[in-house]
C-alpha cells in the first residue's frame, strides 16, 4: 500500500498564491507517476497537473502559466505551486500516484479563493 498525505490548502484572496505538498509513504517508489486533481462542488474530479517518474509534466489548460508541479525524489514529496489564483480554482485538491495500474489517492485538501 501507498499512503499520500496532502497539506498546504487554505483560504487566499484572488491573485494570491498557495503551495500544496503531498508526502508519500509506504510502498511508494520513485517510478510512480504523480498528479494533482481537484473537485469543486457539483463538478467531477478533474486533472490539474501530472508529472511522470522522469519529470515530464502536463497541465490542464486553465492552469497553464499559473501552476507549477514538481517533485522531490529524495523526500518522496509532490508539490503544486499555485500562483495568480482565481475564485474558479476553489476546490478540494487531491494528490494521486499510479504505477502499473495501481492507483492511490490522498484524502484531499481544501483550497478556497475569495474574490
Amino acid at each position: 500500500q501507498v499512503q499520500l498525505v496532502e497539506s498546504g490548502g487554505g483560504l487566499v484572496q484572488a491573485g494570491g498564491s498557495l503551495r500544496l505538498s503531498c508526502a508519500a509513504s509506504g510502498h511508494f517508489r520513485s517510478d510512480y507517476a504523480m498528479g494533482w486533481y481537484r473537485q469543486a462542488p457539483g463538478n467531477q474530479r478533474e486533472l490539474v497537473a501530472k508529472i511522470t517518474s522522469t519529470g515530464t509534466t502536463i497541465y490542464t489548460d486553465s492552469v497553464k502559466g499559473r501552476f507549477i508541479i514538481s517533485r522531490d525524489y529524495a523526500k518522496d514529496t509532490l508539490y503544486l505551486q499555485m500562483n495568480s489564483l482565481k475564485p474558479e480554482d476553489t476546490a478540494v485538491y487531491y494528490c494521486q500516484a499510479d504505477r502499473f495500474g495501481n492507483d492511490y489517492w490522498g484524502q484531499g485538501t481544501q483550497v478556497t479563493v475569495s474574490s
